[in-house]
């Protein structure tokens, strides 16, 4: 059986048992050398004209890991108040944050607009308010392109079946409105979906937008959104997402626009995932096997409040294996459920998984667990969250957020009658 943390070095001369043992499991753990190679290499995705990439904060929210961002070049796309806060927190300069939020409040609006943010407003409604608090101001709009993609219907945020930007039809009422209020529409974004593997439905979407922007005069920027995917099923030969294909395909298409509108507003990408997923496994313990109506069940600390996305989405990701610290990649192996310790039958981490036979004791390791995964983890069952520890390229361990304690869940409930 292959092994991806000892063919990529994952954890190079740390031992990944020591690192249980010294920060307790479940754990959350980063490659600093892996994340940093993931964020060059989408740097590539277009070369001939200006452009940046926005790392999408709600892929994962680590300041450590935003400071990489930051020393990449990249910039960042928020969705709310607080995930603004934290880019502040982090270093990011205003002109550096992309504001990108979805049925938001006044306040929030007026928390990016005072901070000297770029807002993209996401339906003619959340458009007409914001020329109604700040007439006369620099604005962009999401647009729906038609088009759609992901891994799962709950993560397609384009097409006709998604609450996200405005339609095609409506376009020429987003003129009207900025019109209204004197709002001078200077950037368009969009986003397809989550987790696609293949190019055309990218470039599909950004011909789309592209054509689209041929309506709107003076843009400074185009943002084609993300959803680049992650070979999940690397343990199998899933190969990764061809960037260089995507950078191919879409010089020519660039071209054509450019071409047509006179000169090359900047163009933008939000391949959040694509940037942090492999970059992290998670680190969890075996404590139980059992079988049940001739189902064997293999149960670890691993509950769906850790990792969120096979409970939500039926997500596939990898799992090898540790005794040790090695990943056992010989031997007997075994059809078995992976299961976690939360109080309900969704709690499955992997189903029918042909996996090396485990003992308790053993270590699971959860591969591509860095996008969507701490960022998305909870406290049901009043169990704590995780550490996460970053193993520097430098060699050095780093915890970059201790595990909770009891005493923080129960920091901010109250015993009080007097209002």
């Amino acid at each position: 059986m292959r092994s991806f943390t000892e063919e990529s070095n994952f954890f190079a001369s740390v031992d990944p048992e020591e690192l249980a043992e010294r920060f307790g499991t479940p754990l959350y753990v980063y490659n600093e050398s892996i994340l940093r190679d993931r964020m060059r290499s989408v740097m590539g995705m277009i070369t001939k004209y200006p452009y940046t990439v926005n790392y999408s904060m709600k892929a994962n929210s680590n300041l450590a890991l935003l400071k990489i961002a930051k020393e990449e070049g990249l910039n960042c796309d928020a969705m709310s108040e607080g995930e603004l806060r934290l880019l502040q927190l982090a270093g990011f300069p205003a002109e550096r944050i992309f504001f990108v939020p979805n049925n938001v409040s006044d306040e929030e609006m007026k928390f990016a607009a005072d901070s000297g943010i770029m807002v993209s407003l996401d339906s003619l409604d959340q458009l007409d308010r914001y020329g109604t608090l700040f007439p006369g101001t620099e604005c962009c709009v999401r647009i729906n392109p038609g088009i759609g993609a992901g891994h799962h219907k709950k993560v397609i945020t384009a097409g006709k079946h998604t609450k996200f930007a405005v339609a095609l039809d409506d376009v020429e009422t987003v003129h009207e409105i900025a019109k209204k209020h004197d709002l001078k529409i200077v950037g368009l974004n969009q986003h397809v979906g989550s987790l696609f593997m293949q190019i055309d439905p990218y470039v599909a979407a950004v011909k789309s937008i592209l054509d689209v922007a041929l309506e709107f005069p003076d843009l400074k920027l185009i943002d084609f959104g993300g959803g680049i995917g992650t070979p999940y099923h690397k343990l199998t030969g899933e190969e990764a997402f061809p960037m260089q294909d995507l950078h191919d395909a879409l010089e020519p298409v660039l071209d054509e626009f450019v071409s047509a509108y006179g000169y090359a507003p900047l163009f933008k990408s939000e391949p959040g995932r694509y940037c942090v997923a492999e970059s992290a496994v998670i680190l969890g313990r075996v404590y139980a096997r059992k079988s049940n109506a001739g189902v064997r069940y293999l149960g670890t600390d691993v509950g769906m409040n850790v990792l969120a996305r096979p409970s939500l989405y039926d997500s596939w990701h990898d799992i090898e294996i540790l005794r040790n610290g090695k990943s056992i990649t010989t031997g007997e192996t075994e059809e078995i459920t992976v299961t976690g310790n939360i109080c309900e039958s969704g709690d499955v981490l992997a189903k029918d998984r042909t996996l090396p036979v485990a003992k308790d004791g053993d270590l699971i390791c959860v591969l591509d667990a860095g996008a969507y995964g701490y960022s998305m983890a909870y406290t049901y069952n009043t169990r704590v969250r995780p550490a996460e520890v970053l193993l520097s390229t430098n060699g050095s361990v780093r915890l970059i957020r201790r595990r909770e304690t009891f005493e923080d869940l129960i920091a901010l409930q109250c015993d009080t009658t007097e209002f």
